[in-house]
């Protein structure tokens, strides 16, 4: 009988050790829904972005990822953002899809212009940045290391001095 008391209240420590980890995880993770207003912003592409992203002005978290579908008209990214109330956004704000780390996942980063006029509820940031694809970054590099373009097969390749004046000998 004294096991059987003594394995429940390991199982109850373990239990509360458990919920007590799970809050301070949770509370320090920063893991929070922004209310505010709505704005959209459309992309040609969207890689790593996904609802629940952070959308993020100076570092710090100032909305939420809310949405993101195919415009089937322009076949473009239109991503929705909650933006907390307290920060206005000008008109003349960029939004550009980042990584803040080599290993994390992308954020919507806000760059605020300097224009009196505000972005209203429901509008759209006009001026956006897809992120840059590793894969054409690597293609871009081998590309100008190799030279430029390579002549097709059998092709002789262009000369290499200055062209010849006067007239060519004929046969």
């Amino acid at each position: 009988m004294n096991r059987n008391v003594l394995e429940t209240v390991m199982g109850a420590v373990v239990l509360v050790v458990a919920l007590i980890f799970l809050a301070f995880a949770y509370s320090s993770a920063g893991i929070r829904t922004v209310s505010g207003y709505t704005v959209t912003a459309k992309f040609d592409h969207i890689d790593g972005i996904k609802t629940g992203s952070d959308v993020r002005i100076s570092g710090i978290k100032v909305g939420t990822v809310t949405a993101a579908t195919l415009d089937p008209k322009t076949f473009q990214a239109d991503v929705r953002m909650t933006i907390d109330a307290a920060y206005p956004l000008p008109v003349d704000t960029i939004a550009v899809i980042a990584s803040p780390s080599l290993l994390g996942d992308n954020v919507m980063m806000l760059t605020p212009g300097n224009d009196d006029k505000t972005i209203p509820p429901g509008g759209a940031i006009a001026q956006t940045q897809s992120p840059t694809s590793l894969q054409s970054l690597m293609a871009q590099a081998m590309f100008s290391l190799s030279g430029g373009a390579k002549p097709a097969d059998g092709a002789a390749p262009p000369p290499s001095g200055p062209a010849p004046s006067g007239p060519s000998p004929s046969k």
